[in-house]
């Protein structure tokens, strides 16, 4: 799978997640001829992609809180809706491999941490597009650790997205070395998480993959959080409490979609994020970005989108 591992690594967590539900989404109707309706999964991965920005901005406008805090509030409330589903489907809650479950959650709480910290230093529009590149270290850990191959046209692809990494550090002013850093170290970390998923396989249903990242970060974010906790104020307790809600509708749908439709269709539709991201970020924070802001943005997200697209044909 190589370079398109971020597609797979999100939605393999939830890809089967509500395959046999019909209580959260309505009944897709399939096409007799192919199985696939590209229009709905078009709707699917919009309303995906938007509850992720809204997620995003959430943890944007909680920059008054702790990032452990914060983790510990998005993992909770998902770990609740996992813990139900998981109950209610009779699927045996600790799995199989149990080890590399828990490798996967570390990873991940690291990954996720990283990158909610990186969003008190950059532009949330920015740090989301440079999370991006994750698919190339997962691309380059899969080269050696699950010995698959690359194209090597992908690797121009690889190349072509960090030198939008740098035009952007060396061009954007809002970019700092603290905030950038953040951001790739969360990537690496992300890249980890997705051969590591790769690793588990089918041996274990998603939703208990998810489980186990959750409650990690669940309990780890609570322990971590308390040395520093802020009481939350106002509308801060509506965002925390939201937090975890946008997280797992934004993977609901985003199964769905992958669900009906090709997934070389779907998959570059999954940086259309980005594009909401930046444009909530505008709006309600007056974040400003520049020319090279966007020249450095256009280089990383094409060139992880052709690098799907190549991957898929």
């Amino acid at each position: 799978m190589g370079g398109d591992f971020y597609t797979f690594a999100l939605s393999s967590q939830c890809l089967s997640f509500w395959r046999n539900s019909s209580a959260i989404l309505p009944n897709i109707k399939w096409s007799k001829q192919s199985g696939l309706d590209f229009k709905k999964a078009l709707l699917f991965m919009l309303i995906s992609t938007f509850s992720f920005a809204l997620m995003n901005v959430s943890v944007k406008y909680l920059s008054r809180i702790p990032t452990f805090q914060i983790v510990f509030f998005r993992c909770f409330g998902s770990f609740i809706l996992a813990t139900t589903f998981i109950y209610i489907k009779g699927i045996p809650i600790l799995g199989h491999k149990r080890r590399l479950m828990l490798l996967r959650a570390v990873l991940g709480l690291t990954a996720m941490s990283l990158f909610f910290l990186s969003l008190k230093h950059l532009n949330v529009g920015t740090a989301v597009s440079l999370r991006y590149v994750a698919p190339i270290f997962a691309a380059i850990f899969a080269v050696f650790v699950l010995r698959e191959k690359l194209k090597n046209i992908q690797w121009l692809f690889f190349l072509t997205a960090f030198a939008g990494v740098l035009v952007l550090k060396g061009f954007d002013g809002n970019i700092n070395t603290t905030g950038l850093t953040l951001i790739l170290t969360a990537s690496v970390f992300s890249g980890m998480v997705y051969v590591v998923i790769r690793k588990i396989g089918v041996a274990d249903h998603p939703a208990v993959v998810v489980n186990y990242f959750m409650f990690v970060g669940t309990v780890i974010g609570g322990l971590l959080a308390i040395a520093v906790w802020v009481q939350p104020i106002g509308y801060e307790w509506g965002f925390l409490l939201i937090l975890g809600v946008f997280g797992f509708m934004g993977q609901i749908y985003m199964t769905k979609a992958f669900q009906i439709a090709k997934t070389n269709l779907v998959a570059p539709l999954k940086y259309i994020e980005v594009i909401f991201t930046i444009s909530i970020g505008v709006l309600w924070f007056n974040e400003a970005y520049t020319v090279f802001s966007f020249i450095g943005l256009f280089m990383i997200i094409s060139a992880l989108v052709l690098n799907t697209l190549v991957k898929k044909n």
